[in-house]
């Protein structure tokens, strides 16, 4: 046994209509965006055998992935089709679930979890031909009513940030470990975000360090010893750097792989590996938060809804999500064609709406929020 197991993961999402703004608009940065999006290919591939890593798309961003209007625009900077065949046929990735529309659940109604939980599942299955197993919450956004609905859509672990976990006496645990946690009789096992390890990932780091960091954090930590680290992986200068000798995967990922072979005792893992040959044992309770974000700590969703405005906005799509409700239901007996066509649209529409980009930006994408709104009414049958 390894002295340490890594799990690492990568975060990837863009808000829909962002990939064809940004190459109509600013095709520099969106060059830099779909090249990392590419890049982990070339060095998983290389590390086939030896190295195991964790991706979570967004459903919106596998849409404009594979779009063939994005995808003809992206010409000249990267193939996405073959881009996306590539993941697919990756022995050494673990796919995890999101929300569809990237949404922060704990804020959302609840009537619509379960909608953007099976629509996002739905699209990693066709377009990686593999299931999700594990669930990352976008902005990990998670409450322990969230569990029922992970369970029933088939996930069996949920990564949070450790700093939410606590033991049955309200202690705080070891990051280091896993737990589980069950809410109304289903049960999933929980995986703690390591936050400053994580931050580290965000920002740039050596692998030297790392490695000497990973020992000291859990020298007293009785093995199995997990470490999860996991960030946005499209955002930042360490991510976007198109000079391998300075980005996340040719400075920190290939020496630290590498590494490995010369006895540093640190193993990448894949969480569903981990959890079934080491099964959790202790049960926890997770306080409703999320991650360190933007100038928040995560221990609230001030990020999204700290505002007047945020506020207000999020009002108006508790509002609008009734008022699909209650017209999905006065129409259930309906074989009006029309009626069908426009409440489908709606609903497409306050599930887009939801979308954690246009309150996490605040008063510059709020007027984008409230387009999605006003146009779902207009459509409302």
């Amino acid at each position: 046994m390894p002295e340490i197991f890594h799990a690492l993961g990568l975060h990837m999402h863009q808000p829909l209509g962002n990939l064809d703004l940004l190459l109509d608009t600013n095709r520099w940065e969106a060059e830099q965006i779909l090249l990392a999006y590419e890049r982990p290919l070339h060095f998983l591939k290389r590390f086939e055998t030896s190295a195991k890593f964790h991706f979570g798309f967004s459903g919106t961003l596998l849409e404009q992935l594979a779009d063939p209007l994005i995808q003809e625009k992206s010409k000249g900077i990267v193939d996405l089709g073959a881009m996306l065949a590539g993941y697919r046929e990756l022995p050494n990735i673990e796919l995890v679930g999101m929300g569809y529309f990237h949404p922060v659940f704990p804020i959302i109604p609840i009537e619509d979890w379960e909608e953007q939980l099976w629509l996002h599942k739905q699209i990693i299955e066709r377009v990686f031909g593999k299931k999700p197993v594990g669930f990352f919450p976008p902005e990990m956004g998670f409450s322990m009513e969230m569990i029922p609905y992970l369970v029933d859509a088939g996930y069996s672990y949920v990564i949070v940030d450790s700093v939410h976990i606590r033991n049955e006496n309200g202690q705080p645990v070891t990051p280091y470990k896993t737990y589980w946690a069950e809410w109304k009789g289903k049960r999933i096992a929980i995986v703690p975000r390591e936050r400053d390890l994580s931050n580290a990932q965000q920002s740039g780091m050596d692998p030297v360090w790392f490695s000497a960091e990973a020992k000291n954090k859990t020298k007293s930590v009785m093995p199995p010893v997990l470490i999860t680290t996991w960030t946005d992986g499209e955002n930042g200068g360490w991510f976007r750097n198109l000079s391998d000798g300075a980005n996340f995967w040719g400075y920190f990922f290939a020496p630290y792989v590498e590494k490995k072979y010369s006895g540093e005792g640190i193993d990448t893992v894949f969480l569903s590996q981990f959890i079934l040959e080491y099964p959790p044992v202790e049960k926890v309770e997770v306080s409703t938060g999320a991650w360190n974000v933007g100038s928040t700590s995560g221990y609230d969703f001030s990020q999204w809804a700290g505002s007047a405005a945020q506020k207000q906005a999020l009002k108006e799509i508790y509002k609008l999500s009734a008022t699909y409700w209650q017209r999905a239901k006065a129409g259930g007996s309906t074989s009006d064609l029309e009626f069908r066509q426009k409440l489908q649209e709606v609903r497409r529409l306050v599930l887009q709406a939801e979308t954690s980009c246009y309150l996490f930006w605040g008063d510059s994408w709020l007027p984008q929020l409230y387009e999605l709104i006003e146009r779902a009414y207009r459509v409302m049958p």
